[in-house]
């Protein structure tokens, strides 16, 4: 078993998961496609919300992940999670201008 693989599996199915949590809130809550969405939740500093949302769909394959002992896949689910968290961090106190 390759740990980095792994990790990165885990880090590229959050990715993917956090994209489908967005697309689908935008689906439902909005009359805008995913980057017109994104362009205005940045605009009025509502983009680190809607990452948030979409990352809430990091449960279910970080739970998947731990349930069927594929610990360094969920470590990789953890990982991008945590970046995520540092990414809406930064976005809060507007470093990115």
């Amino acid at each position: 078993m390759n740990i980095k693989k792994e990790i990165g599996i885990g880090m590229s199915i959050a990715l993917v998961c956090t994209l489908a949590g967005m697309y689908i809130y935008v689906f439902l809550f909005t009359n805008y496609d995913l980057p017109t969405a994104i362009q205005f939740a940045y605009r009025d500093e509502f983009l680190g919300g809607l990452i948030a949302i979409g990352a809430a769909a990091n449960f279910l394959p970080f739970f998947v992940y731990l349930k069927r002992d594929k610990i360094y896949r969920a470590r990789g689910v953890l990982m991008f999670s945590i970046l995520l968290v540092i990414l809406i961090l930064l976005l809060k106190i507007r470093v990115f201008v």
